[in-house]
């Protein structure tokens, strides 16, 4: 009943009997929820002290920062106590997680703190409040159970906290429940924005992804050291259940597990070995997206590489003997330390440190005359994440970032400031006369970040500098399948929608156009084809060995423009005829007859018979028509550049000149009709294609291939043999 404050009063035993009705509810809800995910429910007793601190200190640091006139507690400025440095990953992330689940129902509980009268009632410094809202989220998450974890370590600010809740628990407890009856919601989790919801149902279900360090071990040997340990090898991401693996559709160097499996996988060898590393798929697909841009012995300039794993992946894509990776912005001497040893226990040895951040580094520096692609990571929103805190705690990531979670958006003022970023960090990108691709990848859901920014940067460089070549937009080279999550536009962006299997992901490859003057050297043309997988099981060494004696046979040629692209085509030609021969068939190759030149005299061609010459087809003679059509003029001095060029021994292939082929008169009956021996053609003219003789020429074309009788030659008919 109400009473003269107009509040709910309750007894201590209605109270109970609601909080257990409560507690019951949701227990079952978050039961079903936890089977759906193949996760138990495990039973919450608190946590460290530690944690406790740390989580204060991480919430006051990313608190919603009210108007005056709707401040319901004070917090202070300070921590609330100065502790060492994190212990262990798991201690760090469940002070994320606390921090955050106090940050996403702050209002709720100061709310709870003003109607259960702790506030004003209780006197405590405003540095405490953050511990406060932290250990009731907690509190209240235990349904007002005591805490039950031992303390190793107890903090005297912790303990002070605790008491005064306890001291409080029945007037919580029915201020909780009347928050909840004016909301008609089961629970405060029902009372979070529909986005915020959504996102949590979708980070219970995330499964891990993790990339293989094939410096130290390949993809195979690492799938059956997995199956070794009793994991079973599913086919997609939705087969996965309990302990299962599956490789991605995208990267062939990424496996998928279930996400309840990490702690697990944390402790096998594979992974203290640096041989197995967890990481967000979006970063796999922006290095996979480098890789497929970069020839034989191109630089990569990686721009904030948020997590060092990101550096370490590009590393194991390239070859690391003629590549290097240069990352900007490692201004910390300790970290430079920290990661270079990383980097050593990962077996990673092209990757230079600079000092300066990428906006104050010159285009013409010359450490980086060789960068041809550059991989830009700004900093973004990350509202394509469904689980922040990972990815906050594997990328480096501000905790800010947790504030626009927690509200399911961000404030339209914070965006516009990181869209200026973005856009200032790709124009400054794009000024770099040397680089010849940039890769722009966040993980936003909003096109302000994404496509506008990389719309309006090509913009500026169609009118920027004339001197080099524009860029232009390319679709990544992946293998897209066809789930509803994944998506092309026809804007050749690539894009990932949030799911209940991978984060949210937007992908864009820009290229420049390719000067017409430039040269294609066939070194990078196999250097590309290799990073697409067209080259599987080929030895890129022994290509460049060849290439090598190909250029000392060349000394005595003329060094013409002509001959020199003239010779490019012809190399390119020889290569896709030795790796695409076994997989064509042999009878798809076509050999033309050759006209019948008029014959000058009758006597001459009756005398002599036709031979048969054996001549070697030049390389390009099976060339693509794609090549055929780029092919410059052929001159003299060029026909006899060709006639030098020999085939390869090991191509054990003839190819014979089309010759004309003149066969005796053959009376060959018609059906269906009497025909005149005059009509009956004296030759029969065939094609051979592929092999095979086509089939005998109509009587109609057979006249208007008959040659006129008087230019025939007599003993061409009473020649026993012809062809011989």
């Amino acid at each position: 009943m109400l009473n003269s404050t107009n509040e709910l009063e309750f007894s201590e035993e209605e109270i109970k009997n609601e909080i257990s009705k409560i507690t019951s509810l949701e227990q079952t809800e978050d039961l079903g929820s936890k089977e759906k995910s193949g996760i138990s429910l495990n039973e919450k007793n608190g946590y460290q002290d530690t944690v406790y601190i740390k989580a204060a200190n991480i919430f006051q640091g990313i608190k919603i920062e009210k108007a005056p006139d709707k401040v319901l507690v004070r917090y202070g400025n300070e921590p609330v106590l100065s502790l060492p440095d994190f212990e262990d990953e798991q201690s760090q992330r469940l002070s994320y997680e606390l921090a955050f689940s106090a940050l996403k129902y702050q209002d709720i509980l100061e709310s709870i703190l003003i109607d259960s009268c702790f506030y004003p009632n209780v006197s405590i410094p405003d540095a405490l409040t953050s511990l406060v809202v932290v250990m009731l989220y907690d509190f209240q998450d235990r349904k007002f159970q005591s805490r039950l974890i031992s303390n190793e370590q107890a903090i005297s600010e912790v303990q002070e906290v605790e008491n005064l809740l306890n001291s409080f628990k029945t007037k919580l407890a029915a201020a909780l429940a009347r928050c909840r009856i004016k909301h008609d919601a089961l629970s405060i989790y029902h009372i979070l924005p529909e986005t915020v919801r959504k996102q949590e149902q979708r980070a219970s279900t995330l499964p891990l992804y993790a990339w293989i360090n094939t410096c130290k071990i390949s993809p195979e040997d690492i799938c059956d050291d997995l199956m070794k340990e009793g994991f079973i090898r599913v086919k997609s991401a939705f087969d996965l259940d309990c302990k299962s693996f599956c490789m991605d559709q995208h990267c062939s160097d990424v496996l998928i597990f279930p996400s309840h499996l990490k702690s697990e996988l944390l402790n096998i060898e594979l992974c203290t070995e640096y041989k197995l590393l967890f990481q967000d798929k979006s970063r796999s697909l922006a290095v996979h997206s480098v890789k497929t841009l970069l020839n034989m012995d191109d630089d990569i300039l990686l721009v904030n590489m948020g997590s060092w794993y990101t550096v370490a992946h590009m590393s194991t894509l390239t070859n690391q003997s003629t590549s290097k990776i240069y990352v900007c912005g490692v201004k910390s001497q300790a970290k430079e330390s920290e990661m270079k040893e990383l980097f050593t226990n990962m077996g990673c040895k092209n990757i230079e440190l600079l000092h300066e951040n990428f906006i104050d580094i010159e285009t013409k520096d010359q450490r980086l005359q060789k960068v041809k692609v550059i991989l830009l990571l700004p900093r973004c929103s990350g509202l394509g994440v469904s689980n922040p805190i990972e990815f906050i705690l594997n990328e480096n990531e501000d905790a800010d970032l947790l504030k626009d979670h927690s509200q399911g958006s961000i404030a339209e003022d914070k965006l516009h400031i990181l869209v200026e970023q973005q856009y200032e960090q790709l124009k400054h990108a794009m000024k770099f006369t040397k680089a010849q691709a940039i890769v722009y990848c966040t993980c936003s859901v909003y096109p302000e970040e994404n496509e506008a920014v990389v719309k309006k940067a090509l913009e500026l460089g169609v009118e920027g500098n004339n001197k080099v070549q524009p860029y232009r937009l390319s679709p990544p080279v992946l293998p897209l399948c066809s789930v509803k999550e994944i998506h092309s536009s026809t804007d050749k962006f690539f894009k990932v929608e949030p799911s209940e299997i991978t984060n949210g992901c937007f992908l864009a490859v820009l290229t420049r156009e390719r000067d017409p003057s430039e040269t294609v050297s066939v070194k990078d043309v196999l250097a590309r084809a290799a990073a697409k997988g067209l080259l599987d099981g080929i030895e890129l060494a022994k290509t460049s060995k060849r290439e090598k004696k190909k250029k000392k046979s060349k000394t005595t040629l003329t060094k013409a423009s002509v001959n020199e692209n003239m010779s490019t085509q012809i190399k390119i030609a020889e290569f896709l005829n030795r790796e695409l021969r076994p997989h064509v068939n042999r009878s798809v190759e076509t050999l033309t007859t050759k006209p019948c030149a008029p014959q000058k005299n009758a006597t001459q061609t009756s005398t002599a018979p036709v031979q048969k010459k054996a001549v070697k087809m030049p390389p390009y003679a099976l060339m693509p028509t794609t090549l055929m059509k780029n092919m410059p003029s052929t001159s003299k001095m060029s026909e006899r550049q060709m006639s030098t060029v020999r085939p390869r021994p090991e191509d054990k292939m003839v190819a014979l000149k089309p010759v004309e082929i003149v066969l005796p008169p053959v009376m060959m009956p018609y059906a269906g009709a009497q025909i005149n021996k005059n009509q009956i053609p004296a030759h029969f003219y065939y094609r051979w294609i592929g092999g095979k003789a086509s089939s005998f020429v109509t009587p109609a074309t057979a006249k208007k291939l008959e040659k006129p009788k008087e230019n025939l030659p007599s003993s061409a008919v009473r020649h026993s043999q012809p062809w011989l």
